[in-house]
């Protein structure tokens, strides 16, 4: 595989993502099926701030990736808006894209720090985290769209 093919792995996730949640409106922004889960806007944002801390543990700090999850919940609990947490995830998305292709396979396959989270294992293992993780939520949102009566989109349709 190359840089580029990693990149198209993170832009084929965000595709699916987005198929399963279109039928998700700004009107419900602000659902969460119980008062204790995240919000629609929520999740999304939640969605595109792993995108960032992925890439910022992978390349950007050398201690890896920044456990402290409460004061990352802090601006994803923030978000109220649908709109604007799609936004977030366009560019995260648009950002890990282009990190990945300016690696090359070496820097890629470097090793992460060591810690809990893939310590050791190559920097490219951070896209197979982050298509999951985005998978997670996909079916998460679709569960919530459901919940409203919606039928969301199945994801790999018109490829």
């Amino acid at each position: 595989m190359t840089p580029d093919k990693f990149a198209e792995s993170l832009s084929t996730s965000k595709e699916f993502f987005d198929r399963s949640t279109r039928c998700l409106t700004e009107e419900l922004a602000g659902y969460k099926p119980t008062p204790d889960m995240m919000t629609v806007a929520q999740q999304v944002a939640h969605v595109a701030q792993t995108f960032d801390w992925f890439i910022e543990g992978a390349f950007h700090r050398a201690d890896g990736f920044d456990m402290d999850f409460e004061n990352h919940m802090r601006p994803v609990m923030a978000i109220g808006s649908l709109a604007e947490a799609r936004a977030w995830l366009d560019k995260s998305v648009a950002s890990a894209i282009a990190e990945i292709k300016a690696k090359s396979m070496d820097e890629l396959q470097a090793p992460l720090p060591e810690g809990p989270v893939m310590g050791g294992a190559p920097k490219l293992c951070i896209v197979g985290a982050i298509e999951e993780h985005t998978a997670h939520h996909r079916g998460a949102l679709t569960v919530y769209a459901r919940l409203k009566g919606l039928v969301p989109a199945m994801p790999y349709m018109d490829m």
